[in-house]
């Protein structure tokens, strides 16, 4: 183990120039795929170096819950560790678990007052508010539905309302919303963390720009209804939706969708800066986990010779 343990807690500092980059030089799928997965990744091994240290660092404080086994002169001397990092690592891991808690809570709770708000509205795919404030957003669950006031549709032509439908249903068929909860949660857990969590809230909103432009046929329609309901939309008043115009810097999601279309890439070349970012990222999510996974099974194996049967 040694100080293999703490590294899963810093290796998230790996990810920071892919997250930098990934916007200007990676198809948004792309860059939600690899940023998510590196958040998820990066989160559990971080999660799991508190609970080792946790473990490790409190065996031989009186009155722990630990066989006593586990507190044995040997086992101290064959597994490194530090009863101050053991002591601070349990309120931390109870913050990371309260804080993941929380989210997942308010996620649903949100989700739950939106279905609850649609209450007495025809079952069909797009329910229709009869309210003047202009929104609109993607509402998964069993029966996945796109929400939009009369105050949006008002402020939107014919091809303009078609681009923001193609855009919301992007977001339910691609399932946005399960890369933001995951991001969302890998911030909590560390915040190191949240520069990925900003970068794919605005990767996931460009993806969906990008599915609209396709199903629409005009990069320049997409653009200037995102840009036209930037400007009169007051948000959604559900944030932790993936919503038409609140979510990411408008003005640069309109900039690219007035530019050429993303290339197709499925992973950056290597000699790029891009490239050298992604694999930077890729390189720090695998020795975060061959660490974590290095350092429990070290200790699973010690702690079992050391605990009778």
């Amino acid at each position: 183990m040694g100080v293999f343990v703490f590294l899963p807690l810093v290796l998230p500092l790996t990810a920071w120039p892919i997250a930098r980059l990934a916007e200007q030089h990676l198809h948004p799928r792309t860059a939600t795929w690899l940023l998510t997965g590196a958040a998820a990744v990066l989160a559990v091994c971080s999660t799991l170096c508190l609970a080792l240290l946790m473990v490790v660092g409190t065996a031989q404080l009186p009155g722990n819950p630990l066989p006593d086994g586990w507190s044995d002169p040997e086992v101290r001397k064959a597994v490194p560790y530090d009863e101050v990092a053991g002591r601070a690592a349990i309120p931390a891991l109870l913050a990371v678990l309260a804080a993941c808690a929380q989210a997942v809570w308010r996620h649903h709770r949100v989700r739950r007052r939106a279905e609850h708000a649609l209450a007495g509205l025809p079952s069909t795919s797009v329910a229709v508010l009869p309210d003047h404030v202009p929104y609109a957003y993607a509402l998964p669950g069993r029966r996945n539905r796109i929400v939009v006031t009369t105050g949006m549709l008002a402020g939107l032509d014919g091809p303009e309302r078609r681009a923001l439908f193609a855009h919301e249903r992007a977001h339910l068929t691609r399932r946005h919303h399960r890369f933001l909860l995951t991001v969302q949660l890998a911030a909590r857990a560390n915040p190191f963390l949240r520069p990925l969590r900003t970068a794919v809230a605005y990767s996931a909103e460009r993806w969906a720009d990008e599915e609209a432009a396709l199903a629409v046929g005009s990069r320049r329609t997409v653009a200037v209804a995102v840009g036209k309901s930037a400007l009169f939309s007051q948000g959604a008043p559900v944030a932790t939706l993936a919503h038409f115009a609140a979510a990411g810097p408008v003005p640069r999601r309109v900039a690219a969708l007035l530019g050429p279309a993303p290339t197709t890439r499925v992973w950056p070349p290597v000699f790029t800066t891009v490239g050298l970012a992604a694999w930077g990222a890729a390189a720090g999510a695998a020795v975060s986990a061959l660490s974590s996974a290095n350092a429990a099974l070290t200790l699973v194996l010690i702690l079992q010779a050391a605990t009778p049967i």
